[in-house]
């Protein structure tokens, strides 16, 4: 789009000025507009599981699609493409031009603290999928921008560390997960991360020249991540846009250099001719037809939010107890915290406010409706902020539930008032003078629904008093932790204070905060939040509660799993024990009732001490709003849990190759190379409790015959079909995902002991047969030396349903 010679003539029209300040953001979410040129600005959202739009507003709500694992657990690339045209409806609906999004960072330890919002630990699957989303998004005249280019692959010290990995490393797994969402899908955007790679930030790096542009032929737009653009020096390499705006490290400085002779003006020009190119394709740039109309995805929104979940859930364990026929259970026992408040998404910039949200106590009721269900809440899950609930407060300014919000400027001159239904309060610029505030306070009556001593917490940065009925209650500076910007913007510190009330009596609560302000690429972005910590609880009566209900009943639903503080952005994990007593509950659940189906909710492998003295295991993710209907339609088989596991799950901590990330003097190597996830299992010996592509269903499946070519002449862009005989051996229609894995014996070369080469998706009714064709890209047998190599020879190619099921096996010659 940038050869377009009238784009040329509109930049070599532009002053200097008028150059650079198209080059870095208008505010939080917006690129500058020209008018004298009829370009208008573009508008950024946060993705990549739903559509926030410019505010973070219980008024605006967002679908809230399963999160980015339980997507990749599908391994579909059909149900990736309507993810992606989902998104992009619900753009179009809030005037959002380009969703960031996906997250495509490889899975590289468990202990990632925001791995729910990424794909897998493979470079193939995560490839694959990731192509299909950004042309699900991108055919609907929307743009996308894959993320975080290059080795954002866990938390710690994001902003500051340096990732140290080989090239041939970078080429076969980390690059790779990127490729195909440039190459195939032409991706219109790519954004550039904080960290460090081989010595040099990723915007100040040569990697976003080769292999990005020169190799890939991406033209597209590089945007930094939300303040990862930190000097003038980045302006030198092919980073395109400086967000968020309007302040930044180009503008007048780099204005300065290009006349002064220390930045050639090409560079500008280079850049300004990619953001009127993505301008052109969405059609913010007058005289120009976009890449791709706009088109309304047919597709609803909620029903497929509902499919996706089932087809991402994933079946670890099923003594057969699934499905459960609704006529034969007359009660059921529902518990765990998690069962009437559970994780839908992770927390960080991926989490959306959805309209509602269905949850697993729900759905089993729906599920069954000629059953007696009955809910016991288990030991304490959640240990962090619950959001005081809007039918328990009330907005003094309306009437209605709620809190009025102020902001003051430095005057005292109330300037801007809102009437909210949450306190999960955060602005990023939009119609709030977040500028010109001072101080933003709330107040709200709330009635307690206990009497007693009650807990309450308020996260934020800043100063913030409070009161109750008049009296001061808390009063406290709040220092961040850290230098995590967004962190310390989407989870700061939590301070706590009890009062005395008596249920039902309302309690005139106002909190006033004065914010602190940060990095000038956050001036236009506040929030707080306020709510009830957890009360002490006696853990042991309310598992002692549920083993005694589970005894009465003909089917026990647990539903445990993460809390809000365990995965979110800005922290990685450091255990991956459930948190709380939860496995006591599970274990005491199984001795008491063998119907007991266990469902778990997170969005990263977890230790599972009991599974297998339960009936049944269901991986259920963070499943999006309509996680308890699909829920529902997995105990009852309406659906079948379509999903295989996208990352390998440990039976031990000691086991996993790599989980606390450790930077040493600001560096994490890579030592492993290209033996990340299952292959680094593989390498050491280790056996998991789960393997890679793991994943029963409601049905059996054999396979029969494997045919691939005999010899294979390597060509670039080449691909091989594997065609592999499948057969539903069972009783019922089913989906089955057939994975081919290649392997070279004897290999001059460090070679994974396997490697992912393709899959494929198959839905079949009962006693059916089919062949399936598994594509297979010819640099599948390709390694890494200055250049894609081949080794002649033998490889083999294995044919199965996860990387420690291959059943079936042919062997191809490589020229």
């Amino acid at each position: 789009m940038s050869a377009d010679p009238r784009l040329h003539a509109l930049c070599a029209g532009l002053t200097l000025e008028e150059k650079v300040r198209l080059l870095t953001g208008r505010d939080f979410w917006s690129t500058h507009g020209l008018e004298r040129i009829g370009l208008r600005p573009i508008v950024f959202s946060d993705g990549p599981s739903g559509i926030r739009g410019q505010s973070w507003d219980e008024r605006d709500p967002s679908v809230s699609l399963p999160c980015g694992t339980a997507l990749a657990a599908s391994w579909d690339r059909e149900i990736a493409r309507a993810y992606g045209a989902v998104l992009a409806g619900e753009a179009q609906r809030k005037g959002v031009d380009v969703v960031l999004g996906p997250t495509i960072n490889m899975h590289r330890t468990p202990g990632g603290g925001r791995s729910f919002e990424a794909f897998s630990e493979d470079p193939v699957l995560t490839g694959d999928l990731a192509a299909a989303y950004v042309e699900g998004i991108q055919r609907h005249g929307v743009g996308a921008t894959p993320k975080h280019y290059l080795c954002n692959d866990f938390e710690t010290d994001r902003y500051t560390v340096d990732v140290r990995v080989d090239e041939r490393s970078l080429r076969e797994v980390y690059l790779a997960a990127f490729e195909k969402a440039v190459t195939q899908a032409g991706a219109w955007l790519v954004m550039s991360s904080y960290n460090s790679v081989n010595g040099a930030t990723a915007s100040e790096n040569d990697l976003l020249e080769t292999p990005l542009n020169d190799e890939w032929g991406f033209d597209g737009v590089v945007v930094g991540d939300w303040t990862g653009v930190r000097s003038l020096r980045s302006a030198r390499f092919s980073q395109d846009l400086v967000m968020p705006g309007p302040d930044g490290p180009w503008g007048e400085a780099l204005v300065k250099a290009v006349e002064a002779g220390e930045i050639d003006e090409s560079a500008v020009d280079r850049k300004v001719l990619r953001l009127l190119g993505l301008a052109a394709r969405l059609g913010r740039l007058d005289g120009f037809a976009p890449a791709v109309p706009r088109s309304a995805p047919r597709l609803d929104p909620t029903g497929f939010a509902r499919s996706a979940a089932a087809a991402g859930s994933v079946l670890l364990e099923n003594r057969g107890l699934l499905p459960v026929d609704p006529g034969r259970v007359r009660r059921i026992l529902v518990t765990g915290q998690t069962a009437q408040r559970p994780l839908v998404q992770g927390g960080g910039s991926a989490t959306v406010v959805p309209a509602h949200v269905i949850t697993p106590l729900e759905g089993v009721r729906a599920a069954f409706p000629g059953a007696h269900v009955e809910y016991r809440p288990g030991p304490l899950v959640e240990n962090g902020l619950d959001f005081l609930p809007p039918n328990r407060t009330a907005n003094p300014a309306t009437g209605g539930d709620g809190v009025h919000v102020r902001f003051t400027d430095a005057a005292g001159t109330v300037i801007h008032t809102e009437d909210r239904h949450s306190t999960n309060l955060v602005w990023f610029g939009g119609e709030a003078p977040i500028e010109d505030t001072v101080t933003v306070d709330f107040t709200t009556a709330y009635r307690p629904e206990t009497s007693g001593q009650i807990r309450f917490g308020v996260s934020s940065v800043g100063a913030v008093r409070i009161e109750a009925d008049g009296v001061v209650v808390f009063d406290e500076e709040i220092e961040p932790v850290g230098t995590d910007l967004g962190a310390a913007l989407l989870a700061a510190p939590v301070r706590a204070f009890e009062i005395e009330a008596v249920a039902g009596e309302p309690v005139e609560l106002r909190l006033t905060h004065a914010p602190r302000r940060g990095a000038e690429g956050l001036r236009n972005a506040l929030g707080f939040r306020f709510g009830l910590l957890p009360p002490d609880l006696d853990d042991d009566r309310l598992i002692a509660d549920a083993v005694a209900a589970a005894g009465e009943v003909d089917l026990v639903v647990v539903v445990v799993g993460s809390n809000k503080e365990l995965e979110a952005e800005g922290e990685d994990r450091r255990t991956l024990t459930l948190p709380g007593r939860q496995d006591d509950l599970v274990t005491a659940l199984a001795a008491a009732n063998p119907a007991t189906v266990a469902i778990v909710n997170c969005g990263a492998p977890m230790l599972l001490p009991w599974a297998v003295e339960v009936g049944a295991v269901l991986q259920a993710w963070f499943g999006g709003q309509e996680m308890g209907h699909a829920i529902g339609d997995m105990l009852t088989g309406r659906a079948e849990p379509g999903g295989r596991l996208p990352s390998t799950w440990p039976a031990a901590e000691g086991d996993v190759p790599i989980l606390a990330i450790e930077p040493v003097d600001g560096r994490v190597d890579y030592h492993e190379g290209v033996h990340v996830g299952y292959r680094n299992w593989l390498r050491l010996g280790r056996t998991p409790a789960y393997p890679f592509g793991h994943g029963l269903g409601y049905t059996t499946w054999s396979l029969d015959r494997i045919l691939a070519p005999a010899a294979l002449s390597p060509a670039p862009d080449e691909t091989v079909t594997v065609r592999v005989g499948v057969t539903n051996t069972g009783g019922r229609a089913g989906r089955q995902v057939v994975q081919v894995y290649a392997e070279r014996a004897d290999s001059a070369v460090d070679r994974p002991a396997i490697w992912l080469a393709g899959f494929a998706a198959v839905l079949l009714e009962a006693g059916a047969s089919t062949v399936v064709d598994v594509v297979v890209p010819i640099r599948a047998f390709a390694h890494w030396d200055s250049g894609w190599q081949y080794e002649p020879g033998e490889f083999a190619l294995t044919a199965g349903f996860s990387s420690a099921d291959r059943r079936l096996t042919t062997t191809v010659r490589v020229a």
